[in-house]
């Protein structure tokens, strides 16, 4: 027999689905829009964690970051008006990295609507094209409803962000109503008919390639792919950010599609006979541009998987476009069995023969007294295989991504919608995900200080993140783009810096600068060692601007003319 139902307020009701659901874990900033919601988040402080960060940007990164990691969504909280507008920019990051996200906004009280009252802001209008769905919950009834579907529909074919705004009068209501059950995942499994055609495609193929990304996959999703790639013998490349889908060190990695692609990484893209996208978009970065691939009929046989069908010849018309989720997709593709001595095998070894050359010798070092290759290669030498690696926007990433081998699934946090300031709240949701976790959050010195501050939450909450600056003083990528088109007029794009070892010290944290590469070894030892928070200030030659290119060869063209 069913328990009677209890009087509650909407705060209550509210914390009591996100039990229900399954959250550990909760992102926020206060305000006073949602009181109920954080005293009733008081008395459940046994089963889910609050982290409080500094700024709501902040908190929504953090969010946004755990749906990615998890799998399950990332929940923020914050107030109406500027805790809104400041947490757009994760939802935004959520929209275009399709990772599960739901941002709560306390709201003005119901009878104080279309009144510009204090900070209030027409939610829906705002959110309404960065999302899978906005609303606003008028009735404290209907919250276990309308609170059972944002997470459906957060995880649901192409994950996403929810936002769900609260009526301040609404939290403070006391009803009575029924709970709602935990959330299902729902997505789509490709046609046999589907899985055949891709079969003969493949048979037929002399110069195939994958490119695998996107969002939705699991552990067992990505060993069904792995096994997939290894039947049939294929060349994968991974879509910009996303590079963690399959082990680098995998003989069939042929290296990740993104900004600074590897020209003969790109090339074999352009001469490809058949491209299979699995849960990549085939978005600006992952095409250089749209030209790897020409919009609308491209010149490959193209195979597009995605588990949105609207992002199906949005485009690129695909010869065989999928409906799927990834995991339902690599399940069914496992079980194609393979075919005998396929007639690209030669082109398989010779894509990753590319990526071992675009390590080692294709690389000509970096002007001044760090090397930054070198210090990503102590990084994975030193730390352990299953380390997360996160970073934000900015040139400095580079090196991450054309050194570093991803080895793990979900050991790389980073955002392909090149938000600035997500390696430090990225990291600091990665830690409070699973804080047995070794976690590095790599950051160019503009990057880091738009949410430095979130420095201050990992020091709250004791998580010994090892947070790296690369300082050049300058936004370094703006700074390329306008050495290219306006060389040696330098406006806009140089920093003065402050001390950033100091500014870790006056935190709490641990603080380390690095001018030379021989002294990173022993920042990072006593980093470790510290057993809390630390910074590593790495000061780079500003003339070192991308792993291809300095700053004095992009002006020498116009120099010579």
């Amino acid at each position: 027999m069913a328990a009677p139902l209890r009087s509650r307020s909407g705060g209550e009701i509210l914390v009591e689905q996100l039990k229900i659901h399954g959250v550990r874990h909760a992102f926020c900033v206060p305000g006073e829009s949602y009181l109920a919601v954080l005293d009733a988040l008081y008395d459940a402080r046994g089963d889910i964690e609050l982290i409080v960060a500094r700024q709501d940007g902040g908190a929504s990164f953090m969010a946004e970051a755990y749906g990615r990691l998890t799998g399950r969504p990332g929940v923020c909280f914050v107030t109406r008006g500027p805790g809104a507008t400041n947490a757009s920019i994760g939802v935004h990051t959520a929209q275009q990295d399709s990772d599960p996200m739901i941002l709560f906004v306390g709201q003005v009280a119901s009878d104080q609507v279309e009144r510009e009252a204090f900070q209030e802001i027409d939610l829906r209008r705002m959110f309404g094209p960065l999302t899978k769905w906005v609303a606003q919950i008028d009735r404290a009834d209907r919250l276990p409803e309308y609170v059972s579907h944002a997470f459906h529909l957060a995880v649901s074919g192409r994950p996403g962000p929810v936002v769900l705004a609260l009526p301040e009068d609404m939290l403070t209501a006391t009803v009575t109503c029924p709970d709602a059950n935990p959330y299902k995942v729902a997505q789509a499994s490709p046609r046999p008919a589907d899985m055949a055609r891709l079969k003969a495609l493949l048979q037929a193929a002399k110069r195939p390639l994958a490119i695998l990304g996107g969002a939705g996959w699991t552990r067992t999703g990505i060993a069904d792919l792995q096994a997939f790639i290894e039947a049939f013998d294929l060349p994968a490349g991974c879509a910009f950010r996303f590079q963690d889908l399959l082990d680098n060190r995998h003989p069939n990695y042929a290296g990740d599609i993104g900004i600074g692609v590897n020209p003969a990484l790109a090339a074999r893209v352009r001469d490809a006979d058949l491209v299979l996208a699995i849960g990549a978009r085939l978005g600006e970065m992952t095409t250089s541009g749209y030209t790897l691939l020409t919009p609308p009929v491209p010149e490959q046989t193209l195979v597009h998987v995605h588990n949105d069908p609207g992002e199906l010849g949005r485009v690129y018309q695909a010869e065989l476009p999928i409906v799927s989720g990834m995991d339902e997709f690599a399940a069914a593709a496992r079980a194609l069995g393979a075919i005998a001595s396929p007639a690209y095998a030669a082109w398989t070894r010779a894509a990753r023969a590319d990526y071992e050359t675009w390590q080692t010798t294709g690389y000509k070092g970096m002007p001044g007294n760090v090397e930054l290759r070198d210090i990503v290669l102590h990084l994975a030498k030193t730390l352990p295989e299953d380390t997360i690696y996160a970073n934000g926007a900015g040139n400095f990433s580079g090196w991450l991504h054309r050194f570093h081998r991803y080895t793990g699934f979900r050991t790389q946090l980073a955002p392909s919608a090149g938000s600035m300031g997500y390696g430090v709240p990225a990291a600091v949701a990665a830690k409070v995900a699973d804080r047995r976790h070794t976690v590095i959050s790599l950051n160019g010195d503009g990057d880091f200080l738009m949410n430095g501050q979130e420095l201050a939450t990992a020091v709250q909450y004791r998580l010994d993140i090892i947070f790296i600056v690369v300082n050049n003083g300058m936004y370094g990528t703006i700074r390329m783009h306008q050495e290219r088109e306006y060389p040696g007029r330098v406006h806009g794009t140089e920093l003065a810096n402050p001390d950033f070892a100091a500014l870790a010290r006056a935190y709490g944290a641990h603080g380390e600068t690095v001018r030379d590469t021989a002294q990173f070894a022993g920042a990072l030892e006593r980093s470790r060692e510290s057993g809390k928070p630390a910074l590593i200030e790495v000061v780079i030659d500003p003339n070192a601007i991308t792993t291809q290119t300095t700053i004095e060869a992009l002006r020498a063209p116009r120099k010579s003319r």
